[in-house]
């Protein structure tokens, strides 16, 4: 099977979501304890609440196995995002909250992370990387919107409840602020709460591709989950209640296209 969804459109923005996967392999399954297979701390239903953006003319990528496989969004050399803060690895073996998620002895070494990187990581990397090569060569710029959500309270994360809509641009760095200006402005009126590089600055994603001055801006979105889903039964999607926030996230990301081109 496939490491990824993919589906191209023609316009400027690219949609990353590096842990929509719900999936374990067959190979590994068997190594995973009852809280690894129930795959929690995965970004659930992001793909259908995203699922206007080919109305945009995105270009979307999408992860079909879980992030207990092999984390996309992490440094596959294994540095820290945040140093100094708890944070799950390039190959997870525990969750946010410190469950292990492997039976015992059955976590990865380091020739099997290896063997992950090869055939999971570097094809979502590769295929990431040739779509935004493409939407900046038709273009002249490439939008990288990369799509994240976690559940509202995670005190080992964060204190307190998230924010709704956590903007990350590592610290300025991977997007200029006219853009950021332009999607939180989008929010005007929708009655979502929102953050800029509050907690979540950026994944390696965000950090490693966005590159204003080369023509790639790159903006993460982290969604709080309450605001759009019952984070007590996660595998249940409702979209009557996802509505509100699908369509502040529409009116966000079409600023935010508009305000990345070339002026």
């Amino acid at each position: 099977m496939s490491v990824f969804d993919y589906r191209e459109g023609a316009g400027p923005l690219v949609v990353s979501m590096p842990h929509t996967g719900v999936r374990l392999p067959d190979d590994l399954a068997g190594r995973y304890n009852d809280v690894g297979r129930s795959v929690c701390d995965t970004d659930w239903h992001i793909d259908k609440l995203y699922d206007f953006v080919g109305e945009l003319g995105a270009t979307v990528i999408a992860a079909r196995w879980s992030r207990w496989v092999i984390d996309l969004n992490r440094d596959p050399e294994g540095a820290a995002l945040y140093p100094g803060s708890f944070e799950t690895g390039l190959c997870p073996t525990q969750t946010f909250a410190k469950e292990p998620i492997y039976a015992d002895g059955q976590a990865p070494d380091e020739a099997e992370i290896a063997r992950r990187l090869d055939a999971y990581w570097r094809p979502y990397h590769r295929q990431l990387r040739a779509a935004l090569d493409a939407a900046k060569a038709r273009h002249g710029y490439a939008l990288l919107l990369d799509a994240h959500s976690i559940v509202s309270h995670c005190p080992l994360l964060f204190d307190g409840r998230l924010p709704d809509i956590n903007f990350g641009t590592n610290g300025g760095r991977s997007c200029p602020p006219a853009v950021v200006a332009a999607a939180t402005e989008a929010l005007d009126g929708h009655g979502f709460t929102h953050v800029v590089d509050g907690r979540f600055k950026g994944g390696w994603i965000t950090r490693h591709y966005g590159r204003p001055d080369e023509g790639i801006h790159a903006l993460q979105i982290e969604l709080a989950q309450a605001a759009y889903m019952n984070e007590a039964a996660p595998r249940d999607f409702d979209a009557v209640f996802a509505q509100p926030l699908r369509n502040a996230l529409a009116d966000v990301l079409t600023a935010a296209v508009k305000a990345a081109a070339p002026r």
